[in-house]
């Protein structure tokens, strides 16, 4: 850990989320703004709504759009799915009371509460039907959720465009409060995956009553059905606010009057923020956690927990870019993340409690359901092939000089200019340690928002980025399901028929039914990807937040959901 941070330590909060159920979900990333705070009562007032800090600006409530975690994060606020997070991110009852469960593990009946939508009107099955087949349709980012992950019988050829009726999905509105679902393989998380916002639902007939690419991007034009709704909020703009549901199920629960979310872009701005009590959550980093830690009353507010997303560097492999394909040299990559030195990037720039990392599934969010063992704890099982070696770095890069018959090499790294202060630190602290330990490479440095960096690592118009991705449930696959050939989010084009295979066979074959094969075969496949250098491995995140005196009870989860606020007061 890169500081020893008081309060409550990036482990001890990571550490509660292996001791979950199989699975979670909810992943994402985040961009931030030059704003500062919003406009939140002084803290200590009850009855007042809360000011958080945002890092992104929150571009879509769509569940078929959204991508990044702030964005989770309000949609959960605002809508329920058939199961909610416990305070140690465990599955229980939410818009379902009870569901049954068949003998084979493969069909999952939900029967339905009581509780309407924040026009009225009842929520049936059918919210759900019709939006989980909208989101095979579409086909977007978080489809995977449905048909690889979720394992929903006819998904995947709806997703993979080999079935043009969406209808063919195996999801049935038995009756209004009966939704059956049928699975291809036995999924024993799939209660988890149900507070993934992916699989909320969405009224059918107000949909309808939109016009075309305007839902969730108005109070007018979305419906609430969770613990509070959209009162204002403009896609792309630097704040939003959700005030309490009144109709809400569990209203009695929910103790907040709202909540005024802002965006933040720096730590420094962040920081004044919640000195000037303009909001009452934020998040540090840096210098200002230094400081935080060293004022007396600051550190009684300074509370670490783990993010649970893992930054790295991808290396385009195809020929389109990097000199004509350069970086399809295995040895050239592994000298690159050799000469890496992570626990300086911790200690000097990140400086917030992350983690240096040098395997490519992040520690403290995945536990073994027979041993409880982190699947990620021994950081040092691929020292092989990862780790700070200057002498080793430069012996593989030696062998790549041969391979390609030059010496010189010019590369350029896209990384995200608004998505934290530490990033374009980091960016520029490995531009450093690449160049001083490898002569003859010279890695050019370019700025872009984070949607843009998005946009050329997924056409393929890039040669190294630096990038991260947060679990969408707490399994290694949610890393590892990443570079099987053709995968979306395979941003290098990497394939591996082996690495496929293993894959195939963790997910639908031969270890389905054996879990500790399974979990020793993902071995296998991280040994894989870790062996080709497909990526490198750099932090995994922590947050290092500053919360008011008199605020309790906001839980954080380093996946799926990052904080949820259904219990929360203010004193």
């Amino acid at each position: 850990m890169g500081k020893n941070l008081n309060r409550r330590s990036f482990l001890g909060v990571a550490g509660a989320a292996l001791t979950t159920s199989f699975l979670a979900a909810c992943g994402g990333s985040g961009d931030g703004a030059a704003d500062e705070g919003g406009e939140a009562a002084p803290a200590g007032d009850a009855g007042r709504n809360l000011g958080v800090m945002l890092y992104t600006n929150v571009m879509s409530l769509d569940t078929d759009l959204a991508t990044d975690g702030d964005s989770f994060e309000v949609i959960a606020d605002c809508i329920d799915g058939l199961m909610q997070m416990d305070a140690d991110g465990a599955a229980q009852y939410a818009l379902a009371e009870s569901y049954d469960l068949s003998d084979d593990g493969c069909e999952w009946t939900f029967h339905l509460r009581d509780a309407n939508w924040s026009n009225g009107t009842p929520v049936t099955a059918n919210d759900f039907v019709f939006a989980w087949r909208r989101i095979c349709k579409n086909a977007g980012e978080y489809a995977y959720m449905m048909s690889d992950i979720g394992q929903i019988k006819g998904a995947a050829a709806i997703v993979n465009g080999d079935e043009a009726d969406e209808t063919t999905l195996a999801v049935e509105a038995v009756d209004d409060k009966t939704l059956k679902v049928q699975l291809e393989v036995p999924v024993p998380y799939f209660d988890s995956l149900m507070y993934f916002p992916t699989f909320y639902p969405i009224n059918e007939e107000f949909y309808a009553g939109l016009d075309d690419g305007t839902y969730g991007t108005s109070p007018d034009t979305f419906l609430s059905c969770g613990a509070f709704v959209l009162s204002d909020y403009l896609p792309g703009t630097a704040s939003l606010t959700v005030t309490k549901n009144p109709d809400y199920w569990d209203a009695e629960r929910v103790q907040l009057a709202g909540i005024n979310y802002q965006v933040v872009g720096s730590s420094d701005s962040a920081l004044t923020a919640f000195k000037n009590n303009s909001l009452d959550v934020v998040m540090i980093g840096g210098n200002q956690v230094a400081a935080a830690e060293e004022d007396p009353e600051l550190s009684q507010n300074l509370v670490v927990t783990g993010a649970g997303y893992m930054w790295y560097i991808t290396f385009s492999q195809t020929e389109n870019n990097a000199q004509g394909g350069m970086l399809a040299n295995q040895n050239l990559r592994l000298a690159i993340t050799n000469a890496i030195d992570r626990e300086a990037l911790v200690d000097n720039y990140v400086m917030d409690g992350s983690l240096a990392t040098y395997t490519a599934v992040p520690p403290q969010f995945a536990a073994s359901a027979t041993t409880g063992e982190d699947f990620s704890g021994d950081q040092t099982m691929f020292s092989d092939f990862i780790g700070y070696d200057v002498e080793k770095a430069q012996g593989f890069f030696e062998d790549a000089k041969k391979e390609l018959g030059t010496d010189t090499f010019e590369f350029t790294m896209i990384y995200g200019n608004n998505e934290g202060d530490e990033v374009v630190k980091v960016a520029q602290a490995i531009k450093e340690q690449v160049e001083g330990n490898l002569a003859g490479i010279t890695l050019n440095l370019q700025p872009m928002t984070k949607a843009e960096r998005l946009d050329k690592m997924q056409n393929d118009n890039y040669d190294v980025a630096l990038t991260r991705w947060g679990p969408d449930y707490a399994d290694p696959m949610t890393y590892l399901g990443m570079w099987i050939t053709n995968n979306s989010n395979n941003y290098g084009f990497w394939s591996n028929a082996e690495y496929d295979q293993i894959i195939a066979d963790c997910t639908t074959g031969a270890y389905v039914s054996d879990y500790d094969a399974r979990w020793a075969a993902l071995y296998d496949a991280e040994r894989l990807v870790l062996q080709e250098a497909v990526i490198a491995p750099l932090y995994t995140k922590a947050n290092a937040n500053l919360i008011a005196t008199g605020v309790e009870n906001i839980e954080f989860h380093p996946v799926a959901l990052n904080r949820v606020y259904k219990n929360t007061t203010i004193a």
